[in-house]
């Protein structure tokens, strides 16, 4: 029979090397960002009630950011702590070897964090954890606001780096924002000319990345998958779109896109899954 995992086994613990770094680019988009306003061009002019949105806006998008940071990290999306001998008796379990424990359905084992994860989906290079069962919600609200705050970044460096690129030629604004490292190992622009460029092409790119991201997940939830799952075309625990917003967001699913605090208990336990089968048992 299967083995009950330990809470709290320092042998799954994430690696911290790919958070250091995301935490690390993230405190260099701040600080060129208060470079900006304090000591540059400073923000748009903007008249009172608009300035007082903005902060409003920021302060909203920030907390939203650091409070789904903070719930995708702390929650562990593994089979750490959870019961598992002796249920491995239903169709589609299996026997994980690495993790000497009997494994649900839509598990997988993850070679990055070295143990199985409920419900996994993928493994997030970024954050140096797996996205599973108990944090899905937290990554997916992750994804809006973090392309909502690189946007805002992106609209308040907006003058700044427009006022660099007005002062040279078509050709030298071209290879600063395609090649900003070229044009500094060059001596073609300042430090603080780079700097500029490149969180402004990070902040871009990323909110790229993140629109992208939110958009495949969003296709993702209507249709009940993980992306394992959707890579092989499965589709087995599509229950509609309505349910399966509801089992991975929660009942107040709708609102749960504005706080990362608000209570949205799942209503599954990451083991077993409702199929479309048996849907179709019940209305029969």
């Amino acid at each position: 029979m299967g083995q009950p995992w330990a809470a709290g086994s320092a042998e799954g613990a994430p690696a911290r090397l790919p958070l250091v770094l995301t935490a690390l680019w993230a405190a260099a988009v701040g600080l060129e960002l208060a470079y900006v306003l304090v000591l540059g061009p400073g923000p748009p002019p903007l008249g009172p009630l608009a300035r007082a949105l903005q902060l409003a806006l920021a302060a909203f998008q920030l907390l939203n950011l650091l409070g789904n940071v903070g719930l995708f990290l702390r929650s562990d999306p593994s089979i750490r702590g959870v019961m598992l001998a002796g249920r491995g008796l239903g169709q589609g379990w299996a026997y994980c070897y690495q993790c000497q424990s009997q494994v649900p359905p839509r598990s997988g084992h993850c070679t990055a964090c070295r143990v199985c994860i409920l419900r996994r989906d993928h493994h997030c290079r970024l954050l140096g954890r797996c996205v599973g069962f108990r944090n899905y919600r937290p990554f997916l609200c992750l994804l809006l606001h973090a392309a909502g705050v690189l946007l805002h970044v992106s609209v308040l460096l907006g003058p700044a780096l427009a006022a660099v690129l007005q002062a040279h030629t078509p050709l030298h604004t071209t290879a600063l924002l395609l090649l900003p490292w070229l044009m500094l190992l060059s001596g073609r622009v300042s430090l603080a000319q780079f700097a500029l460029a490149f969180v402004m092409d990070t902040c871009v790119a990323g909110a790229l990345l993140c629109g992208a991201g939110l958009l495949f997940h969003g296709m993702l939830l209507l249709r009940g998958q993980t992306t394992w799952e959707w890579a092989r075309g499965q589709h087995a625990y599509d229950l509609g779109p309505c349910h399966n917003l509801k089992a991975a967001l929660g009942p107040r699913w709708a609102l749960v896109w504005l706080w990362p605090f608000l209570a949205s208990p799942l209503p599954g336990d990451g083991i077993t899954f409702q199929t479309t089968a048996d849907a179709g048992r019940m209305a029969s």
